[in-house]
């Protein structure tokens, strides 16, 4: 097997002193030796100078030693009646003039070719295309054809996604079947969905059943530091793309590129704005028919130039969205194979729990489950070892050694047995599925997890309404079980807050605003709102948005009412399932049911 060595600035420092140290020796063993003039004038009394070279400020010749050996010598020249003395001992001299020939070759020729010499080294081990002159050289990863094993099959939980670009493979495989007719196929396909929902792959999938070369570069590594490189690494991409077709071109996170011109507060002249023109006007310029096919993916189209969206370019936008009820259990079977399951585990309820979560996701939790069972030595994956996965991707991971005094551990369990309860009673809500004490992640001290039955994609105002009460629980059981609050409800609190000025602003169902949305103007479509800054709300006047404040006060107060209505009704149950809390730390949706004498109706 090849062996690659990493290349270090040691082997740089080594071979600079191996040099130095050679130059010594060879300079050594060839100089002559040095010695004074009056040393010399003692030889030469005593006839021992046999030969000598007279320059214009350096002597140089062979003398005996005291042993009568040739030695050369070298000394400087001080007498100018030097000539005289040297005739009256019959020495053969001569003048010369001094050669800096070889004193130059060693002091300055190998240094250069030194450093020209790790200057190769060090290019070789960075690669082909990676010099200073080779900027402008694309940067996109080429995967040859066979070299791709993606298949639509490895793909599941985006039927309506796979569908649409089942078409751009059967163009890659037979054009003329469209082109006989005088139509074209789109000359881009952009993928929007919100982040691990399998764009990427959806990509390399159409590659690989098509079987045609494909070309992979993130936006971000179009641009750089010098001005007009990531136009030119534009140009050789489509060059590059056009000597290999039929291919695909696969951009990935389009919006670190095509984001709208004009909001750049560097100007309009910028880099990253001459790279997306660049990209505009390749794309109006290939001939479709060439067999390129240009894919991008992006989680923020909110934000992409209106000149990329326009026909003629990324004409057509498929929706990746996060997968349904069906879909995460299609994506729990695909990542299941290379997996060896127990016969306790149900995908079915694994993907009734995972409301919400992406293919990512899903496989991330197989992954957990996995390794929790090979770090308890078992030979294969338990239901309960996915299930402690699932409280790891959305809890966090469990805190075992984290000390919780036995107040604020009877707080957690009161406060989460109210969360239960009124999830319990309140018509519509989702069932509960598992209560724990245990701390989790980051700041979580416990947790009620509610499972719904089925995927919802609309809410009623009375079903939102029963979200407030389950949020307002937690906060409602402390008081009345300790006669005071506590900071264990900040989270609760702030989501409620958040939900119910949603329902007056954006979803038309409160009294001051009516049939009119306050929302913020372009919002991300696929990413949390309080991942990116928002830009600012639409403005109301003061005494609108002190109605407004009004009345999101009194719907937070009439639900805390509601909310104590129903814990003050089944305070006995609320004792009981925190008393069985404080023992068990973790409840299980059965056991919880059980307590409460409804596991017949569920």
């Amino acid at each position: 097997m090849e062996r690659h060595h990493k290349f270090s600035i040691w082997y740089v420092i080594f071979g600079i002193w191996v040099v130095l140290l050679l130059n010594n020796i060879i300079y050594t063993s060839i100089a002559p030796v040095r010695i004074s003039y009056s040393d010399f004038l003692h030889k030469l009394r005593q006839d021992k100078i046999k030969e000598l070279a007279i320059g214009e400020k350096v002597m140089t010749g062979i003398m005996l030693d005291d042993k009568n050996r040739e030695v050369r010598f070298a000394t400087v020249r001080v007498s100018p009646d030097l000539a005289k003395e040297l005739e009256g001992h019959n020495i053969k001299f001569r003048g010369e003039i001094e050669s800096t020939f070889l004193r130059n070759l060693f002091s300055w020729m190998i240094p250069i070719f030194l450093f020209v010499g790790i200057w190769y080294l060090m290019m070789k081990r960075l690669g082909p295309g990676a010099g200073v002159m080779s900027f402008s050289r694309s940067q996109a990863k080429v995967h040859a054809e066979k070299d791709i094993q993606t298949r639509f099959d490895d793909v599941a939980g985006v039927d309506e996604a796979k569908e649409e670009l089942k078409e751009i493979v059967q163009f890659l495989r037979t054009p003329e079947r469209f082109t006989k007719l005088g139509g074209r196929l789109p000359k881009g396909v952009l993928l929007v969905g919100p982040p691990g929902t399998g764009k990427t792959l959806l990509s390399r999938a159409v590659a690989g059943e098509a079987g045609v070369p494909f070309f992979s570069i993130s936006g971000s590594e179009f641009v750089e530091l010098f001005v007009g490189v990531g136009a030119a690494r534009v140009r050789e991409l489509f060059r590059q793309a056009t000597e290999r077709a039929p291919c695909i071109i696969f951009i990935d996170e389009l919006d670190a590129l095509g984001k709208a011109r004009g909001i750049s507060p560097v100007g309009g002249h910028d880099e990253r704005e001459q790279t997306l023109q660049q990209l505009l006007v390749e794309m109006d310029g290939f001939d479709p028919r060439s067999g390129v096919i240009i894919m991008a993916a992006t989680n923020r189209p909110e934000i992409l130039d209106p000149a990329l969206l326009r026909a003629g370019r990324f004409d057509r936008q498929i929706l990746v969205d996060k997968p349904d009820l069906n879909g995460r259990r299609a994506i729990l079977e695909v990542h299941a194979r290379k997996i060896t399951l127990a016969d306790d585990v149900d995908l079915d309820i694994l993907a009734q729990r995972t409301p919400g979560l992406s293919g990512a996701d899903l496989e991330n939790i197989l992954n957990e489950g996995a390794l929790l069972a090979a770090r308890a030595g078992r030979s294969e994956v338990t239901m309960a070892d996915l299930e402690e996965a699932v409280d790891r991707i959305l809890g966090g991971l469990e805190k075992k050694n984290r000390v919780i005094n036995p107040r604020e551990k009877q707080t957690v369990a009161y406060h989460e047995s109210g969360h239960a309860l009124v999830a319990a009673y309140t018509p519509g809500a989702d069932q509960v599925h598992k209560i724990s004490i245990v701390p989790r992640g980051i700041s979580a001290l416990g947790y009620t997890e509610q499972r719904p039955t089925e995927d919802r994609y609309l809410m009623s105002r009375s079903e939102l309404l029963g979200k407030l009460d389950v949020l307002l629980g937690g906060r409602v059981a402390e008081k009345m079980a300790f006669g005071e609050l506590s900071t264990g409800a900040a989270n609760d609190l702030q989501r409620a807050t958040d939900l119910a000025r949603a329902m007056l602003t954006q979803y038309g169902m409160g009294k001051t605003l009516g049939p009119v949305a306050v929302t913020q103007r372009n919002q991300p479509v696929f990413l949390p709102q309080d991942s990116v800054m928002a830009p600012p709300a639409q403005e109301l006047s003061p005494a609108t948005a002190a109605a407004l404040d009004k009345e999101l006060k009194s719907l937070l107060e009439e639900r805390e009412a509601q909310v104590e209505k129903i814990l003050t009704d089944h305070r006995d149950l609320l004792e009981k399932v925190a008393g069985e809390l404080l023992q068990k730390e973790v409840l299980d949706g059965k056991e919880f049911r059980k307590l409460l004498g409804l596991e017949d109706k569920q």
